[in-house]
């Protein structure tokens, strides 16, 4: 029992911890980045972050081999301390650029104020949340229920995958060209329409099908959710304003797994994943009435941090 606790303790100031960083680092680009490159900044990021789940597993399986169960662990402690070594050396060494120093602001204060976008965006964005998390719940259980082995299950999760990663870069660029909505909405009306599809796929060719095209959707939207909060964020108080629209999206992770649960439990896993192709079509249609567009081109000559924003440094 007591090793139980402390796993749960240390898991807990794992989980502290990532949710901390994730919000470091989405604060330092939005300052970093003027409004017209950080469609490619927070893409990459997010693509860089989606190459780390890839291959993650695979190293973890190969120190599994050699060492047991703790070699996964030690990858764990070796890669965090190398993360932390490269954050000291680069991003507080003398070559780094100044980051913005904001005052305290109050959190209701914030989330008042920005109520509109938190009822458009931020729902559209939970929404996101909840198809990226139930893609990984209702395609293997679907798998399962056409008759698929583990391996096929996992062979399908690793095509769309590398669909996703391919597709970070070509997002970002968009993004910066063309506007976050051309890229919001897209990520999540092809992610909907996955999901309307699963049902109607039958055998590993069609799931693979169906997978690519998820994944398509998801690849698109490759830093969105970071983008739009980092556009959305006032100047002031915008630590503040990032925790809540982390919320948002974490809401909507947690929140995406027990709608399948009631759905499947009450009717089937076909209704489940029916149920969030529709949530998926709400997040669409909030993102493209009512969501305003972000992108705020930057005046001819801006080119240090800030200055397309408006912003005094």
């Amino acid at each position: 029992m007591t090793w139980h606790a402390a796993f749960a303790g240390f898991t807990f100031l794992m989980g502290c911890g990532w949710s901390v960083w994730l919000l470091a680092r989405l604060s330092y680009v939005t300052d970093l980045m003027p409004s017209n490159l950080r469609g490619r900044a927070l893409s990459t990021l997010g693509g860089v972050n989606r190459v780390g789940n890839f291959c993650g597993p695979f190293i973890g399986a190969g120190a599994a081999a050699i060492f047991g169960l703790n070699g996964a662990y030690y990858v764990h402690i070796v890669t965090a301390a190398l993360a932390c070594g490269l954050l000291i050396v680069l991003i507080r060494g003398e070559t780094a650029p100044p980051v913005l120093q904001h005052g305290h602001s109050n959190f209701k204060a914030i989330v008042r104020e920005n109520s509109r976008v938190f009822l458009t965006g931020g729902v559209a964005i939970m929404a996101i949340g909840a198809l990226r998390a139930t893609r990984q719940t209702i395609l293997p259980l679907w798998g399962d229920h056409v008759g698929l082995d583990a391996s096929a299950i996992s062979l399908v999760f690793g095509i769309s995958t590398g669909m996703e990663m391919l597709l970070f870069y070509p997002a970002g660029s968009v993004m910066d060209r063309w506007g976050r909505k051309a890229v919001a909405v897209p990520c999540l009306a092809v992610m909907s329409v996955g999901m309307l599809l699963v049902p109607l796929t039958g055998g590993f060719g069609t799931m693979v099908i169906v997978g690519l095209f998820i994944g398509f959707g998801n690849g698109l939207g490759s830093g969105i959710v970071m983008t739009l909060g980092a556009d959305f964020s006032p100047v002031m108080g915008r630590a503040q304003f990032l925790g809540a629209w982390r919320v948002c999206g974490d809401l909507g992770t947690a929140g995406g797994p027990l709608i399948v649960t009631a759905a499947t439990a009450l009717a089937s896993l076909a209704a489940a994943s029916i149920t969030m192709g529709a949530l998926g079509g709400v997040g669409v249609a909030l993102m493209l009435f009512l969501m305003p567009e972000t992108l705020r081109r930057a005046p001819p000559g801006a080119v240090a941090f800030g200055e397309a924003e408006g912003v005094e440094v």
